[in-house]
C-alpha cells in the first residue's frame, strides 16, 4: 500500500497496481490519490474538453469531478472498468454544470430520418485535435447530445433522462449537430491548406 513509502521511494509508488491504487485512496494516502489524479487526469481532461467551453472551464470540471471521485472511491465495487466507473463521474460533473447553465435545447421540425453521413475518407484527413476542436465549436445542446449519443454510445432514451428532454429532442440535437459538422468539414476541405 501507499502508506509509510517514503518520497525517495516514488518509483516504486508509480508501479502500485490500479487495485492498490484503488485501496489506498480509499485509505485516503495522499500519494495514492496524486498517483491517481496523475494516471488518469490527461484522459479524463479530453472528456471535460468534449463538453465544456473552454479550457478553464474544463479544468473546472475536472477538478470537481476528482474531488467527487475521491470522495466517493469507497463505493467502486471493483466490477467493470475502473477507468469507466472514473468516466461517468466525470460525464455526469460535465452534465450537471451545463445543466446549471440553463442549456436550451432547441426541437427541430426537419425530417429526423435523415441522418447526415460524414465521409470517413473526409475525417481521415483530420486529427483527432482538430475533430475535437470541431465538435467543441458546436452550440451546447448538440455538442452534449453528440458527445453522449457518438462518442459516449448512449441511447436517446437515456440521453433524454439525463438531460431531462424528450427522446424525440435528443434525435434532432443529434442530426443538427451531424449537419453542423458536415458543413463545416466541408468548409474546411475547401480550405488551401484546410486549416481549423
Amino acid at each position: 500500500m501507499c502508506f509509510g513509502i517514503s518520497i525517495y521511494n516514488y518509483n516504486k509508488l508509480s508501479e502500485l497496481t490500479e487495485l492498490e491504487l484503488i485501496k489506498g485512496c480509499i485509505k485516503k494516502d495522499l500519494k495514492c490519490q496524486r498517483l491517481l489524479f496523475d494516471r488518469y487526469a490527461g484522459k479524463m481532461m479530453t472528456v471535460c474538453l468534449r463538453y465544456a467551453c473552454d479550457q478553464k472551464e474544463a479544468e473546472d470540471i475536472l477538478q470537481k469531478s476528482f474531488t467527487r471521485i475521491f470522495s466517493f472511491i469507497d463505493q467502486y465495487r471493483f466490477e467493470g472498468s475502473f477507468d469507466g466507473w472514473i468516466k461517468r463521474i466525470v460525464v455526469n460533473c460535465a452534465l450537471r454544470l451545463l445543466q446549471n447553465r440553463k442549456i436550451r435545447f432547441v426541437e427541430i421540425t426537419e425530417n429526423l430520418h435523415e441522418e447526415p453521413l460524414i465521409d470517413s475518407n473526409a475525417l481521415a484527413n483530420f486529427n483527432v485535435k482538430e475533430l475535437l476542436k470541431l465538435i467543441s465549436s458546436l452550440p451546447d445542446g448538440y455538442r452534449v447530445v453528440f458527445n453522449l449519443h457518438v462518442i459516449e454510445g448512449y441511447d436517446h432514451n437515456e440521453i433524454a433522462e439525463m438531460l431531462n428532454i424528450k427522446p424525440a429532442t435528443s434525435r434532432s440535437q443529434l442530426l443538427k449537430a451531424r449537419k453542423v459538422l458536415q458543413a463545416k468539414i466541408e468548409t474546411l476541405q475547401k480550405l488551401p491548406n484546410g486549416y481549423i
